[in-house]
């Protein structure tokens, strides 16, 4: 029996927002963000929406809200996932999810501590959907978000949609 992937879902490419959440990034400056964008266009699907929001909890749910309202069938949040004060977008997102996918936060705190040992344990990357959409929270760091999209995110994106949608 293969454990190669489950399913990769149609060909019809997924319809994504991304959601920065940073009180100092730009656009010039949100390596992260253009992370997110180049593996999701590599991958076929579309980028429908980038936003740079700060660390504020209302904000990055409004924002979400208002993507999954407008038919965004996946949004992906990167940054304020830590322990700081300031990073308060777990629980912003959190907030948002009827569905958790804590095999999401799990695998990539694994694959995490793999590369950067203990530490990894300080991410509060999660997972979950949000309506009918998939709402995917990342850290800021632009190898996590990497390392998240390719071994994570992007191979079963299109099939996680089609699961949300059927």
């Amino acid at each position: 029996m293969s454990t190669a992937h489950h399913h990769t879902g149609g060909d019809r490419p997924v319809a994504c927002g991304i959601v920065t959440v940073s009180d100092t990034r730009t656009v010039e400056t949100d390596t992260s963000g253009a992370c997110i964008r180049t593996l999701l266009e590599a991958a076929g699907h579309r980028v429908t929406a980038y936003s740079i929001i700060p660390d504020d909890p209302s904000m990055v749910r409004d924002r979400i809200v208002e993507l999954v309202a407008d038919g965004t069938e996946a949004v992906i949040v990167n940054g304020g996932t830590g322990l700081a004060p300031r990073d308060t977008t777990y629980e912003a997102v959190a907030g948002l999810l009827g569905k958790r996918l804590d095999g999401f936060g799990e695998l990539f705190r694994s694959l995490s501590f793999a590369e950067i040992g203990p530490a990894a344990m300080l991410s509060r990357a999660v997972a979950g959907v949000s309506r009918r959409a998939i709402v995917v929270s990342l850290p800021g760091s632009t190898k996590a978000v990497e390392l998240a999209m390719e071994k994570l995110l992007v191979p079963v994106l299109a099939h996680m949609r089609d699961l949300v949608r059927s």
